[in-house]
């Protein structure tokens, strides 16, 4: 290949940075790139089990010296897995005259122009060489194409005069195209098991499917699942040689759409082992010993092809933990038991479990030896979203104004299906932007997702762990409360400053306020304060009223304040505010019967979640009632509800403010002085100001479809006014809360 007689270095291969999936580069440090006498967007071969070819890019400054990073689909191509030593060369490429591709899925005869104008975009100016498999990202796995041939032979770059051709009968066995103007064609291998790696047969031997580029915000929960997995199906003489046993199972848990699924198709698919996905439910059976009779198939299977990973998704539904009432199910815990206990020690079966439910499962499949080890699979944290953001928007054409650092920032508690979800929408908006616009086909293909896209996306997607909460609309903040700067400010400090300034904070050793209670007259503004908190500080808002929380089955009531707390730290940084807290948190001891037992539990487990906030800076519990002598003394105690912000009736200057955010954008007649109107209302809560204007208007509008009638009152729309006798009159009916 013109490179044997070159400088040549031997680089560690590791895993690609996520935007650079699917672009057949590798990066190298300087000193790689000095010795190798090449300059960026140069090729090289890269010599592992097989030769394959990319260009040179240069690494970051954090990357370690004498490693290679490429991604999945140059790893497979070269036959080399993260962790192998390869010989990387620099080669001369000559410009192809045609290059045809062989696609892994069935295509339409209809798209294949289509095809082969996305293919020669996507390859334009890449080094590709015969056998070789290369990715549409934007079509995922259904993208993936072999090069079944180039003119001339050899390795060659796309440029914008090459022939790319495609073969649309595609599938696995299917037919190479003809390349240059000869006739005939010539039967290549697509995917599968075959070849042995040696140069006459260049290709790929792993499956399409995941790869670790896929994955973003993981990379320890990956490492550790990597090294449970990957050591022992590649390497058990190390652990014979250790004189342990290699572990036998991995079990998977966290919320939904972290990717807990992924992981394990992106350790099979990089790994060369076969693998058994099998979901739980499809287990059971209602005949007596057919369940556990295909579960002793699955493994026999994974036996009979070992080295094998053998996959359990939702295996809550097969290992729930046994009692006296589930006969079937306690047959299959048992036979899953037995069979794992019977793996042969030599680590050619792993078993992966993944659940959301890992309190359901057995304990007795979680000790060693069965499920060795545990790994969560966590919400990812505002880098973690950046990472999956690069995943799910590498194939998308992305306008200057889409900003992924600010989108990163601001999708709190989001997860990675939430936040491909977010992306798929922020497309289909841009497209129907497009269309509304009038754009004609060609137009469309040349649409980009901007800024304004993804707004669109994220109010209509919310995260999972938030949707059977109530979450504040964003719009709603802190200028819709009239009044209360001080109050305003202090939330401020307790709720946004430790997010704005945590260095500040660890610096000086300093925790935030873990609990707030908002304390005051009825109508004074104490939940509106709570919602318009939420807005400005645009994170999480689980809403929650007291009373719902009660339940007259023992132990309903405290499981409901842990699952709240619970889904809090997983959508953290969040919000939780009670509302009418004193419903659920009354003084302990202070009333009979089986409704002060239900209360004194809940305040039980109140206290012990809040008393593990200190760990979690992330989460503030907020509450409002207006019967602070009535809570539990225990709960306004330093490092529960240590901060406590009095919301009193407003004086007129705070009335004033509040007249201006009900009545600054209505038709108010020259005879309505607001600021007399605010003298005048001694005792009115901001509830009853909102009333009082309400009413105004209410009397207004009937004033007027009195005198013109239905179809003239909506043509003299606007000609209509609230004057000072609707506010007169609306002050006679409203009377003040507060005496």
């Amino acid at each position: 290949m013109n490179a044997k007689g070159s400088a040549a270095v031997e680089l560690t291969v590791q895993g690609a940075e996520k935007r650079d999936a699917g672009r057949g580069i590798a990066r190298i440090p300087e000193s790689a790139r000095s010795a190798l006498g090449v300059l960026s967007g140069d090729t090289v071969v890269v010599e592992g089990e097989r030769d394959t070819v990319v260009k040179v890019w240069p690494a970051g400054t954090d990357v370690q010296r004498g490693v290679l990073q490429v991604d999945g689909e140059t790893r497979a191509n070269a036959g080399v897995s993260i962790g192998d030593t390869v010989t990387v060369r620099q080669i001369s490429v000559a410009d192809a005259e045609s290059v045809a591709l062989a696609p892994t899925a069935t295509f339409d005869e209809d798209d294949r122009e289509t095809l082969e104008a996305a293919l020669k975009r996507t390859l334009r100016d890449r080094p590709v060489k015969e056998g070789e498999r290369v990715r549409i990202e934007r079509l995922g796995d259904a993208g993936t194409f072999h090069v079944g041939g180039t003119d001339p032979d050899g390795v060659v770059r796309v440029t914008d005069d090459t022939d790319v051709t495609v073969a649309v009968s595609g599938g696995s066995g299917g037919s190479r195209p003809n390349v240059g103007s000869g006739s005939g064609s010539v039967s290549i291998p697509i995917g599968g098991d075959g070849g042995d790696g040696d140069d006459g047969d260049q290709t790929p031997q792993k499956p399409t499917g995941a790869t670790y580029e896929d994955i973003g915000g993981l990379e320890e929960e990956l490492r550790r699942v990597r090294e449970m997995v990957e050591l022992p199906l590649s390497n058990p003489a190390l652990f014979r040689r250790l004189g342990i046993d290699p572990p036998k199972g991995v079990l998977l848990y966290g919320p939904p759409g972290t990717g807990k699924t992924m992981i394990a198709k992106a350790v099979a698919n990089e790994v060369d082992a076969h693998f058994v996905t099998v979901s739980g439910p499809e287990i059971m059976s209602k005949y007596k010993g057919e369940s556990e009779e295909r579960l002793r198939e699955v493994f026999e299977q994974a036996r009979e092809n070992a080295p094998t990973i053998v996959f359990f998704d939702e295996i809550d539904a097969i290992a729930g933990e046994r009692d006296e009432d589930s006969d079937v199910e306690n047959r299959v815990v048992a036979q899953m038991l037995s069979l794992m206990d019977g793996l042969e020690s030599r680590g050619e079966v792993v078993v992966i479990g993944a659940t959301n439910r890992v309190d359901a499962i057995d304990p007795a499949l979680r000790r060693g030896g069965r499920f060795d080890r545990e790994i969560e699979i966590g919400v990812p944290g505002e880098a973690g979203r950046r990472e999956i953001l690069d995943v799910h928007t590498r194939g998308m054409p992305l306008a200057d104004d889409a900003d992924l650092d600010r989108l990163a920032a601001s999708t709190h508690g989001f997860v990675g299906a939430d936040l491909h979800a977010l992306s798929t929408e922020a497309a289909m908006a841009a497209l129907r932007r497009a269309r509304d616009a009038g754009a004609d086909e060609e137009a469309l293909m040349e649409v980009e997702v901007t800024r304004e896209d993804f707004e669109t996306a994220m109010a209509s997607v919310d995260p999972s762990a938030m949707r059977e909460f109530v979450a504040e609309s964003p719009e709603i903040d802190f200028s819709a409360v009239g009044d209360l700067e001080e109050a305003k400010q202090t939330l401020t400090e307790a709720v946004e400053w430790p997010l704005a300034y945590r260095n500040l904070f660890e610096q000086t050793n300093t925790e935030p306020p873990a609990g707030i209670l908002l304390h005051g007259p009825p109508g004074t503004g104490k939940t509106l304060l709570a919602r318009a908190l939420a807005g400005e500080s645009d994170v999480n808002f689980i809403h929650v009223d007291g009373p719902e929380l009660l339940d007259r089955y023992v132990g309903e009531s405290e499981k409901a304040v842990r699952e709240i707390f619970d889904r809090a730290r997983q959508a953290s940084p969040a919000i939780v505010f009670f509302d009418e807290i004193d419903s659920i948190a009354g003084e302990r001891g202070s009333g009979m019967g089986g409704g002060a037992e239900v209360s004194e539990r809940v305040v039980s487990q109140l206290l012990t979640e809040m008393d593990g906030l200190t760990e979690n800076p992330n989460l503030v519990v907020l509450a409002a009632t207006n019967r602070r002598d009535a809570l539990d003394r225990a709960l306004l105690r330093p490092g529960r509800f240590e901060e406590q912000i009095e919301v009193p009736a407003p004086d007129e200057a705070g009335r004033r403010a509040i007249l201006s955010v009900h009545a600054d954008d209505k038709p108010l007649g020259d005879d309505v002085d607001l600021d007399e109107l605010a003298a005048e209302l001694e005792g009115y809560t901001g509830a009853d100001l909102e009333a009082v204007v309400r009413d105004a208007s209410m009397r207004a509008i009937r004033e007027a479809a009195e005198a013109w009638g239905v179809e003239q009152a909506d043509e003299n729309a606007d000609e209509i006014e609230i004057g000072r006798k609707h506010f007169d009159a609306a002050v006679e009916k409203v009377r003040p809360s507060v005496n």
